[in-house]
């Protein structure tokens, strides 16, 4: 049976800790929807943050959708007339809606075209919202789903904060000792927890930067892992990248392989390892779920593979898998699968 807020207070229910209390003292970046799409995209870069709402111009606190990197990568694939595709759920853009055709057509005019029109281009990213006095399990809920971030609501129709699914696994992590139930279930390993199963979408590592990101968006999918003919993953490239194509107008480098646009990314993060491959984060079958979270966390990631004796992958683990598993202790099922979870096929 879910827990819901009121029946009880009980200090070892992790799912009655306040959501509010997770992003307490919180800078909320938020985006005048009447700047342009490379202005706001710029916010983000130096904000060091992956999304932030969008408010009506002169009406803050109108919020009228979030942008994000998904938006700016439908926003790229419109206006050079790359199809952004559909989503598993058949939510696709129409091309022919008189708000796609305006956003094209400032686009290639050199017009600004305002954020506003490109806030949840990619239909992965929509505003969700809770009210302050909400308790974890309404976020985790909504995360199981596959969404990234929910926005606090004060009273007053303000956001107060914006939580994330990091945000909750990280509170999680660390505070398993004090959540017996969290704590066990942190100690079986993936396998048992039957994550890890799912297909690859992968991308060939002599493809260009541009047929990575058709492909994220007509998969529907955050990441895609950069493979060799072999299977063996060299990186991945993810939504958050397309900021190295968007600073200082680097579009050049859409025309780069995967291979050499993995490389730039490491190098631009100081972390070349001196060797012929890139740095990969992966886990296996029999490794623990509270090891894969501490990876996930030490190294800022939303997924990590999961590879098998001969390092090819074979699945991944990402945090709306994880979400969906602590959502589960608490009697939440979730059904269905949102199209913005990184899943992969070769």
């Amino acid at each position: 049976m879910a827990h819901r807020e009121g029946i009880t207070t009980e200090t070892k229910d992790w799912s009655m800790v306040k959501a509010s209390d997770l992003v307490q003292n919180q800078q909320v970046i938020e985006i005048n929807g009447s700047i342009s799409v490379e202005e706001a995209c710029q916010i983000l870069v130096d904000s060091n943050i992956s999304s932030a709402p969008v408010y009506a111009n002169g009406e803050k606190g109108h919020y009228i959708g979030m942008f994000d990197y998904g938006d700016v990568i439908a926003y790229i694939l419109l206006v050079l007339h790359r199809n952004p595709g559909q989503t598993e759920d058949n939510d696709s853009i129409d091309l022919e809606s008189l708000e796609i055709k305006d956003i094209v057509r400032r686009a290639l005019e050199g017009q600004k075209v305002p954020v506003e029109l490109a806030s949840d281009l990619s239909r992965k990213n929509p505003f969700y919202s809770i009210l302050q006095e909400a308790t974890l399990i309404s976020a985790v809920e909504i995360f199981a789903c596959g969404t990234h971030r929910v926005s606090i609501l004060k009273p007053d129709g303000q956001i107060s904060g914006i939580l994330s699914q990091s945000t909750v696994v990280r509170y999680l992590y660390e505070n398993r000792k004090q959540f017996p139930a969290l704590d066990d279930v942190m100690n079986k390993t993936i396998g048992q927890l039957n994550l890890g199963d799912e297909p690859v979408i992968g991308i060939d590592a002599d493809a260009t930067v541009l047929d990575a990101l058709s492909l994220m968006s007509s998969q529907g999918v955050s990441s895609i892992a950069v493979l060799r003919s072999d299977r063996f993953v060299l990186g991945n490239i993810s939504m958050t990248d397309v900021k190295h194509i968007m600073k200082a107008n680097s579009h050049r480098l859409l025309w780069k392989t995967c291979f050499q646009f993995v490389s730039h990314i490491r190098t631009q993060q100081g972390i070349i390892d001196g060797q012929d491959r890139l740095p990969v984060f992966d886990v296996h079958k029999k490794t623990s779920l509270g090891f894969t979270i501490a990876k996930l966390l030490a190294t800022k990631a939303h997924r990590v593979w999961v590879t098998d004796e001969n390092h090819q992958a074979i699945g991944v683990v990402s945090l709306t898998d994880i979400t969906r598993i602590f959502a589960s202790l608490v009697g939440v099922e979730v059904h269905e699968r949102r199209a913005s979870m990184a899943v992969f096929k070769v």
